[in-house]
């Protein structure tokens, strides 16, 4: 029954939806927002612009940025009693399972409206959500370690407050100008599992509090937004970044037929054209910061890897390049995946929108393989 043609694992190559969120061309490399080049995007616009043109469908003229940024830094604050319950959560917890409890929690702080039935109240959960995010991460980063967390504010943009609230220091231009293009990079990207997941919980109209917070259950995975986090613990254990060592280790790893974990994509056949761009800023970061040894190791991998598997079309994938990002930043590599979420509810509530203009719940069929018509024994024939 497994090999029948009617079957697809992981529903691959099923097209689910009708979108015009996102494009991606796997065999050129392309992605696009809204019909706008990724790359074309993380150089001239803003976070703030990109969040406005996934959910509204264009990019904003200057008095409407101002308008949604000012929206938005007005919603950056969470009610105390979000706060308490973070502060409730066991200190151990991975930040992916608080910012789903968080997320969770809104729904019910949040409820004044029918989002189903008020567009107006719909955008506002949006905006909220957009807003909220960096918030919680920033506050559970804080709380777990005994901080209290700190306010956000609004004088600051998207990217930059984030990086302020982890600790209280106004980053440098540089510094948030990259954690801005890197939220650009993250902030949709089709249907993956995450966005997939958010459309299905939309889709029986649940709220979208909920429908982010299942989202975010999605992302937390370490094959799909859990996997920078793994990028950067496989190169720790590659011994140093000469090409015979690096060589070596990538061939005994393919021989033994182990996953390289930030190469291959099940949609790419060449390099993700976001890991150039990611590449590019680490160039930035480490010129002006010094460079680390993992970003030799990396470069010297990648070096290799084209080696031995370009022909396959296996080439590096966005989650390669980010978590040496993130670190030289400065974040806790548990904090690269809720980072991940803090820039990709932007595309997940763009497909929320979507699924809820002509909205008709997810119910896909399976393929039976059990036995039928059994009779069920006593419980001394069994």
């Amino acid at each position: 029954m497994a090999d029948s043609p009617e079957f697809a694992p992981g529903l691959a190559g099923i097209p689910a939806a009708r979108s015009s969120v996102c494009l991606i061309n796997g065999a050129a490399g392309k992605l696009q927002y809204r019909g706008y080049p990724v790359e074309q995007l993380a150089e001239h616009c803003n976070y703030e612009e990109v969040t406005y043109l996934l959910l509204f469908g264009s990019l904003p003229t200057r008095d409407q940025l101002a308008a949604f940024t000012a929206e938005l830094a007005a919603e950056r604050h969470l009610k105390f009693r979000i706060i308490d319950v973070l502060k409730q959560l066991p200190e151990s917890g991975h930040p992916m399972d608080a910012l789903t409890a968080a997320v969770a929690v809104m729904g019910m702080f949040y409820a004044e409206g029918d989002h189903v039935a008020d567009p107006a109240f719909r955008r506002l959960c949006a905006v909220r959500l957009v807003a909220k995010l960096p918030t919680v991460v920033a506050a559970w980063h804080r709380i777990r370690r005994g901080d209290n967390p700190i306010e956000p504010r609004s004088d600051l943009g998207h990217a930059a407050n984030f990086l302020y609230m982890l600790e209280g220091e106004e980053p440098d231009e540089l510094a948030a100008r990259i954690m801005d293009a890197a939220l650009v990079l993250h902030a949709e990207h089709s249907m993956n599992a995450s966005t997939f997941t958010c459309r299905v919980t939309a889709s029986t109209l649940a709220d979208p509090y909920a429908s982010v917070a299942s989202a975010i259950g999605s992302l937390a995975g370490p094959l799909h937004g859990g996997a920078n986090e793994v990028v950067l613990e496989m190169l720790r254990t590659i011994p140093d970044s000469t090409p015979e060592t690096v060589r070596v280790w990538a061939e005994n790893k393919l021989a033994r037929k182990e996953k390289i974990m930030g190469f291959g994509h099940r949609v790419y056949k060449v390099k993700d054209p976001r890991a150039d761009i990611l590449q590019t800023l680490a160039t930035q970061l480490f010129d002006k910061l010094g460079s680390t040894p993992i970003y030799a190791t990396a470069i010297e991998l990648e070096k290799q890897m084209k080696e031995l598997v370009g022909h396959k079309g296996i080439a590096p994938n966005v989650d390669f390049y980010s978590g040496i990002v993130y670190e030289k930043l400065g974040l806790d590599t548990d904090n690269f995946t809720p980072v991940f979420a803090i820039s990709r509810v932007a595309g997940w509530l763009a497909h929320l929108l979507e699924q809820l203009e002509d909205n008709r719940i997810y119910r896909p069929s399976q393929i039976w393989t059990g036995t039928a018509d059994r009779t069920v024994p006593t419980i001394d024939e069994r």
